[in-house]
């Protein structure tokens, strides 16, 4: 037993229970939130305005939120603060039973539960280069976490109904919110000016983030950004698309598991041979891989195809996450990493926004093959790397994730 603890006892265990609990409440979202709305009667292009609105929320929140963790003295106060909040808002949903209410009350629940991921991220990846850890690793308990809520907690749809989506909702955040007291300090202990460690005449600056925004920086952002609005679409459509296409509801909770399946295998393995990869190269396979899925769906495939198609998500979502946060991580300060990747997800907030409420227009006209906008999108997220490569090349590629 003291060995257990022990091996508890390092910051990477307590980040991993914590990313474990991260994207819960996303999960039982995933299957629940679609099919609980329909059941209000709730049409298609409604439903994805009320998937849109938290995202612009989360535009003017995101970078906000971000520079307020940075400048905290421990990014673990802010996580803290959003868990609890993230928790006690969602009660409200027991009260809502028409468009607006529900519309304004998920709209601050899916707020609150979207600015947790970028700064436990952010704190993550800089904790574990400090420590000469695997990122990875760490974060890949969140994906299973996610495969966890999906294939686990979204079965029991079939047993308890969608009317259950708010009560395992407010479970998964309220696990969540307690979980964090046991976090790490992510920061390393702050150093005294001395005169051996502060050079003559250096002053202590704050990097600025607008310096680092230059265009070969951005547009790679911008392409996963692009890429992943798709899946985005995939999390508020999918269960619900299948679910008319006749899928039976037992495979719903499953294929949305797989995807997450095939992402955390990625990150377990990303150590292997992720110094083999560059980031923004990271990028561009997700949006390739992007482009083949998502086209493909657009067809209505049937269920032993989805399942396939599902496993992509590795690469569509999870090696271009991965791209994203190396690319911030390597090319940013720590001074600003948590507003750096509050841009990141600003830009997949703002695409993902646009998406679903196109998404939701689409689907009322033409079903699935609204899947089609998503090829549009991840070809002009490959054109964006290529372009970024084109203007900056990468580094030695021999590194971890460099460029």
């Amino acid at each position: 037993m003291s060995s257990v603890l022990s091996r508890l006892d390092t910051p990477e265990a307590r980040a991993s229970l914590y990313q474990f609990t991260v994207y819960l409440p996303g999960a039982v979202a995933s299957v629940f939130l679609g099919i609980w709305l329909s059941l209000h009667g709730i049409p298609a292009d409604q439903i994805g305005l009320i998937n849109a609105l938290p995202m612009l929320g989360l535009l003017l929140l995101n970078m906000v939120i971000g520079r307020i963790a940075d400048r905290a003295d421990d990014w673990r106060t802010a996580i803290i603060s959003i868990s609890l909040v993230s928790a006690v808002i969602p009660f409200a949903l027991y009260f809502m039973s028409e468009f607006w209410g529900i519309l304004l009350i998920w709209a601050l629940t899916a707020m609150s539960n979207g600015l947790v991921p970028p700064i436990i991220d952010a704190a993550t990846v800089r904790m574990t280069k400090r420590n000469g850890t695997d990122f990875g690793a760490v974060r890949a308990w969140a994906t299973i976490g996610y495969v966890v809520g999906a294939a686990g907690i979204g079965g029991l749809l079939t047993v308890v109904g969608p009317g259950a989506f708010v009560t395992l909702y407010i479970a998964m955040t309220v696990i969540r919110a307690v979980l964090g007291f046991l976090l790490p300090r992510f920061r390393a202990p702050a150093q005294e000016a001395t005169l051996a460690n502060v050079p003559q005449g250096a002053p202590l600056q704050r990097v600025k983030l607008r310096d680092s925004l230059k265009p070969w920086f951005v547009l790679p952002l911008i392409a996963f950004a692009l890429v992943n609005a798709s899946n985005a679409v995939m999390g508020s459509f999918g269960a619900l698309l299948w679910h008319q296409q006749g899928v039976p509801d037992h495979f719903l909770g499953p294929l949305l598991g797989i995807a997450a399946v095939g992402e955390a295998v990625l990150m377990f393995a990303w150590r292997r041979f992720g110094g083999r990869v560059t980031a923004r190269n990271m990028i561009l396979v997700a949006c390739l891989a992007g482009l083949f899925r998502f086209t493909v769906l657009a067809f209505a495939p049937p269920v032993q195809a989805l399942f396939f198609l599902q496993l992509l998500h590795a690469f569509s979502f999870g090696m271009g996450y991965f791209g994203v946060v190396h690319f911030i991580a390597n090319w940013t300060h720590e001074s600003n990493a948590a507003e750096a990747q509050g841009f990141a997800n600003m830009l997949n907030q703002g695409a993902a926004m646009i998406m679903l409420v196109t998404f939701g227009w689409l689907v009322e006209w033409f079903g699935s093959a609204a899947f089609f906008a998503s090829t549009v999108t991840c070809s002009v997220g490959i054109v964006c790397v290529l372009i970024s490569l084109r203007m900056r090349p990468p580094k030695d590629a021999t590194r971890p994730a460099v460029s």
